[in-house]
């Protein structure tokens, strides 16, 4: 039987005597790092993010996976909803949020733009991909 631990905003099992980070959505999001690397594998890097996304959106429908573009997100400051919105690229499954970035490298506000993404709109997972790399870089980021 598998004991789980809350250690520093991640779940943990403990295995064998030896805690084991648990994996958020594995089955979900292997099948959405295969799309990934399957755009890039199609269309190598140097293009820009809307045909990225033109492509995975592309090979979502042919993958019969379930997914929104551009979903809407309504931000709350104490009870008020705030006139800004974010939209994130792909929400994938109702469950997991997909951002496609063209960069020479993640940075911290790529990150903090996707827990700002998990944290409005409820979900626990993020995939962070950039596909403006000879190979395809991508991230989990767990809330």
């Amino acid at each position: 039987m598998h004991e789980s631990v809350r250690y520093t905003k991640r779940l943990y099992i403990r295995q064998n005597d030896e805690f084991m980070p648990k994996i958020v959505y594995p089955t979900e999001s292997y099948k959405i790092v295969g799309t990934l690397f399957e755009v890039h594998n199609q269309l190598g890097s140097g293009f820009s993010e809307i045909v990225y996304k033109d492509a995975l959106e592309n090979e979502f429908a042919r993958r019969n996976i379930i997914y929104l573009r551009e979903k809407e997100y309504t931000v709350q400051y104490k009870g008020d909803i705030l006139p800004h919105k974010f939209y994130a690229d792909f929400v994938i499954m109702d469950k997991i949020i997909l951002e496609v970035k063209c960069c020479s490298a993640f940075h911290d506000f790529h990150r903090a733009q996707s827990l700002n993404y998990l944290k409005v709109s409820g979900n626990k997972l993020a995939l962070l991909a950039n596909f403006n790399k000879e190979k395809l870089e991508y991230e989990r980021i767990v809330l």
